[in-house]
């Protein structure tokens, strides 16, 4: 077991105990116990077992993977600084610029939290989702429901996967274009990311439609589209799907709106009302421990 291991499992109890609830919209009754979070709603945030955490934060568990790491970082909100420091005392390398990053930091997270009106989701720059609210669920569906590679847009799309966006079909070549072009310019920029690597391969493999794009070789960025939502309860609606890129972590945050007095609005304002009460959603760590 590392030596580090003690100091790595007091850390994270630190770093939970000072996290406060009231950011997470969690309950803050007078009889709660728990300085910050609990145990069990770490474990729910980053998406492993509350028993793993507890080994974790014992010492009773080694080498966590950088998975791991990044959702506790992630879910605990960390600084770049203290992200380096925890992969430091679990003894692993953070990751570096030459791979694409996937830290969500608090300002975008509470974005995220706050847009309770609008589906909003983060994506880093492979196009993978890392964190959604509870509206994004109820109009796209959960991403949770998919295995991790299914949760890919661009996968999910030159791969005919079930979605709810209806395109026609020179509404489906822009997007297509835009988002090939998106790929081949953090490809680019991140020339030794091999998750990113992994599935330009398996898409130039499984589709001639994205590996004829690919072959064009275009750059640039996917940031905005009109899209059509086939909803399963509430039928078609419209949506304007803005995409924003925070520069120095590279990563996507695509927000959904409606036009006010429109169908497609009541159609967002009754699935807000719906969503209420649920919690932001961040995806779980790549490799699931305990």
């Amino acid at each position: 077991m590392p030596p580090s291991t003690s100091e790595f499992g007091a850390t994270l109890r630190s770093w939970r105990d000072r996290a406060s609830p009231e950011e997470f919209g969690l309950p803050t009754a007078a009889h709660r116990r728990a300085r910050g979070l609990r145990r069990q709603e770490l474990a729910h945030l980053a998406g492993v077992s509350p028993d793993y955490l507890v080994q974790l934060e014992q010492g009773r568990a080694s080498a966590p993977s950088p998975g791991v790491l990044t959702a506790l970082a992630r879910a605990l909100r960390l600084t770049e600084a203290e992200r380096e420091h925890l992969f430091q005392l679990a003894g692993q390398l953070a990751p570096d610029d030459k791979r694409i990053r996937d830290t969500l930091p608090h300002s975008v997270q509470r974005l995220v939290e706050q847009l309770t009106a609008s589906p909003a989701a983060v994506c880093d720059a492979g196009w993978n989702p890392i964190a959604w609210n509870a509206m994004w669920s109820a109009v796209i569906g959960d991403p949770l429901e998919r295995p991790e590679r299914e949760r890919n847009i661009a996968w999910r799309h030159f791969t005919g996967l079930p979605t709810r966006v209806v395109r026609t079909r020179v509404e489906q070549l822009e997007f297509e274009e835009a988002v090939v072009a998106d790929l081949r310019s953090s490809f680019g920029r991140y020339p030794e990311d091999q998750r990113l690597a992994q599935l330009i391969a398996d898409l130039r493999e499984a589709s001639p439609t994205f590996r004829s794009l690919w072959q064009a070789r275009r750059v640039g960025l996917y940031e905005q589209e009109r899209k059509t939502i086939d909803h399963p309860r509430l039928g078609l609606f419209q949506v304007d799907c803005d995409i924003l890129t925070t520069h120095r972590n590279d990563l996507r945050v695509v927000v959904y709106t409606a036009a006010p007095g429109t169908r497609s609005a009541k159609a967002l304002e009754e699935l807000s009302a719906t969503c209420a009460n649920e919690l932001p959603l961040i995806s779980p760590p790549r490799e699931i421990a305990g």
